[in-house]
């Protein structure tokens, strides 16, 4: 006899700090306050203040092993197994989230199982040439990776239904799994950001200052052009992108979300140069009211209206940054600021919300109908 109010438990890859995946299963948890949640390692101080602070979270052997809360990744070949040691036998819908392994977790034949996905293996597929493939530890990285392909593959076939963070997450699933895939796009908290006066006179980039999320392209661009950027975020890359900046270029490090948005708020573009599975920034950006000037791979193409919210750029070069933003400067004065804001409501929360639990009342009224069949 199934029940009428499923017991839900939630997996998802690495509770190591809170950013933008994180405030997705946020917004999850208000829907299933009492669901608890199975994580390869928790950081409790990173998450202080927030929802995902008051459940229950149960972690793997990777939580013990050393710096495993910082350098998770670096025991990418281990994450597999230990996924799959976590016990979910004692609930009837799974709800993984996952940009690596979270999505490869065992389930019964009687428990449903929704995958909302980020992004395939992330370190695998897309990013496999980005990762773990330098230096003399080239052909063992390139062997792991090769297995990691094979488990994710075979992963793949335990996740009744994919939800797919964007329609290029939903293709890079395909590609990887042949598996079709439901797109919801993630929550955005509109509320958080508005458009400000007086504007600046300066472009923002902001985020984690990473090797993938290619800093170094707008550092470089702004220093030919001379136009004041600010850049918010804190990462391994800062020394590097300081040693590249202009004198015009200021990187401020972390910032709280305070401040954060009312640096959006009052930039005249948000400048973007990564490849996302889907870019919260920009479109926090176009909730502030902000125009976006974005690489035109990913999932930027689904957020920014090509000259009404923003301009992209086709190639990941300086080059095509440099023109892109003079681009923009002609068209300055266009009307962008109503069209960005109407355009980021899409992207709502209260949305959000609705779809995805929607979609779970569904999928398990068809699980249900299935299994008496």
């Amino acid at each position: 006899m199934r029940p009428d109010t499923p017991k839900i438990a939630v997996v998802f890859d690495a509770l190591a700090a809170y950013s933008g995946a994180e405030r997705v299963l946020e917004a999850v948890l208000e829907l299933y306050p009492a669901a608890p949640v199975f994580s390869l390692v928790y950081n409790p101080p990173a998450f202080t203040g927030t929802s995902i602070a008051n459940h229950k979270v149960y972690t793997s052997c990777i939580q013990h092993l050393p710096g495993s809360l910082i350098y998770y990744r670096n025991y990418l070949p281990l994450l597999p197994l230990a996924i799959e040691q976590f016990d979910l036998r004692g609930y009837d819908i799974v709800l993984s989230f996952s940009y690596a392994v979270a999505h490869g977790v065992l389930c019964r034949p009687d428990q449903l199982h929704i995958s909302y996905t980020f992004a395939p293996l992330r370190y695998a597929w897309q990013n496999s040439h980005e990762y773990f493939q330098h230096g003399i530890l080239s052909p063992l990285s390139r062997l792991i990776l090769h297995y990691l392909r094979l488990w994710d593959k075979n992963a793949s076939s335990r996740v009744d239904h994919f939800v797919a963070i964007s329609h290029w997450t939903a293709a890079c699933i395909w590609r990887a799994y042949r598996r079709e895939s439901e797109v919801i796009y993630p929550p955005l908290e509109t509320e958080r950001f508005k458009p400000l006066s007086p504007r600046g006179d300066y472009f923002v980039a902001f985020s984690r200052l990473v090797r993938h999320k290619r800093l170094e392209i707008i550092v470089e661009a702004f220093s030919r052009l001379g136009l004041p950027l600010v850049v918010i975020g804190d990462g391994p890359d800062r020394k590097k992108l300081e040693a590249l900046s202009a004198p015009n270029i200021k990187l401020l490090g972390w910032q709280s979300d305070q401040a954060s948005a009312e640096l959006v708020g009052r930039a005249r573009a948000l400048v973007h140069a990564a490849e996302e599975d889907f870019g919260l920034v920009i479109a926090e950006a176009q909730a502030a009211g902000c125009p976006v000037i974005a690489y035109g791979r990913g999932s930027a193409g689904e957020i920014v209206q090509e000259g009404k919210t923003g301009f992209l750029f086709e190639e990941q070069t300086v080059e095509s940054l440099i023109s892109a933003v003079q681009r923009f400067e002609k068209a300055a004065n266009f009307d962008y600021r109503s069209k960005a804001i109407n355009n980021s409501r899409r992207f709502s929360k209260v949305k959000f919300q609705k779809q995805f639990s929607l979609m779970v009342e569904r999928q398990w009224a068809g699980f249900i109908r299935s299994s008496n069949q």
